[in-house]
């Protein structure tokens, strides 16, 4: 006779940890979050995470395929922490807009999750709610499948590839971080017109701007131009 197979739900632990808590997908996220957080990217292990639980670490297993498995689980996290707190309002660009940045903020808010994260294809749930978001957006504005396609590519393209960059930064050492922002104020500022006439007739301007993403600026730079494919008079033929 075949083996039984047991289902998922009967092989996850249902005992409570060391620290009194029972482990769940969500409460390893949480968790791997945390430790993140505290240790960056490279110390996010099976021993420190079960450490950080109170359960061996071979329980993981129970819930996700590996590490990788859990990175992934990792980024869908934050791709539905995003959509949890946003709303739409029927307004295209405004609604394309929010979404955008609350994915940028979400990744933001765990900086070096982002750095493991953004590059990736979860394909989870909450992820795949995302992407069904923005395409609806798109294609409810007036976009065909082929112009909305293009324009989803370079939104969540756009928008993780800065998540990605403004998370590095923010990921860096504390003096570091500090160091790259002063660089505008000290170095920059210092450069003498008659070698660098371009910079220092922007040293003020480039030190208040650089120290903050471009996201919005490049964001609404993409929105301008689906609205104006959107406003273009159909090709003759």
């Amino acid at each position: 006779m075949p083996k039984k197979v047991v289902p998922e739900e009967a092989r996850r632990r249902r005992r409570p940890t060391r620290q009194g808590a029972v482990l769940s997908e969500a409460l390893i996220v949480e968790t791997a979050l945390r430790v993140l957080r505290e240790h960056g990217t490279g110390g996010l292990t099976a021993r420190r995470l079960g450490a950080a639980l109170g359960a061996d670490p071979s329980t993981l297993y129970r819930y996700f395929g590996g590490m990788d498995d859990l990175a992934r689980a990792v980024g869908n996290e934050l791709m539905g922490r995003a959509l949890d707190g946003w709303t739409a309002h029927g307004d295209w660009r405004g609604d394309l807009r929010s979404l955008g940045v609350a994915l940028h903020s979400s990744y933001l808010a765990h900086p070096q999750a982002a750095v493991l994260t953004a590059s990736r294809v979860s394909g989870r749930p909450r992820e795949i709610a995302v992407d069904e978001a923005i395409l609806g957006l798109l294609r409810s504005a007036g976009l065909g499948d082929r112009a909305a396609v293009r324009f989803y590519h370079a939104f969540i393209d756009l928008t993780l590839a800065f998540a990605a960059l403004d998370a590095g930064s923010l990921a860096l050492p504390e003096e570091a971080h500090k160091a790259d922002e002063d660089m505008w104020g000290s170095l920059y500022a210092r450069l003498p017109a008659t070698t660098h006439p371009n910079i220092a007739a922007t040293a003020d301007r480039l030190a208040a701007r650089m120290p903050h993403s471009a996201y919005p600026v490049v964001l609404d730079t993409l929105l301008d131009g689906i609205a104006a494919e959107l406003a273009a008079p159909p090709a003759a033929g």
